[in-house]
């Protein structure tokens, strides 16, 4: 499954500016900036904040997080049990029980 605008779902924990998109300056203010509220493509921070979104939002869903690999987390119901496998934007699913999807 592949995670749609996934790097601007991040959240921020600093402060971060950008010169103004070209057409979006007032005349006579061109040296002014934007101070982002949330993240944007090509930033070197989106992945992480991607990740650390994602890690809250999965973990709060009783899944827990690989000791040995921070991208692969697992949730065991009983003797249902489902691995979620993360790679950059993409989620592979795998479980022993199709009822727990739903």
């Amino acid at each position: 499954m592949d995670v749609k605008t996934t790097f601007i779902n991040g959240n921020w924990e600093e402060n971060v500016y950008m010169a103004q998109p070209m057409g979006f300056s007032v005349e006579g203010k061109e040296h002014m900036v934007c101070k982002l509220k949330k993240s944007i493509y090509g930033l070197k921070q989106a992945s992480r904040q991607w990740y650390l979104k994602f890690n809250d939002t999965i973990v709060s869903f009783g899944f827990k997080e690989n000791i040995v690999d921070r991208c692969i987390y697992l949730k065991i119901s009983g003797s249902k049990v489902i691995f979620l496998i993360l790679y950059v934007d993409d989620i592979l699913l795998a479980t022993n029980d199709l009822g727990l999807f739903h």
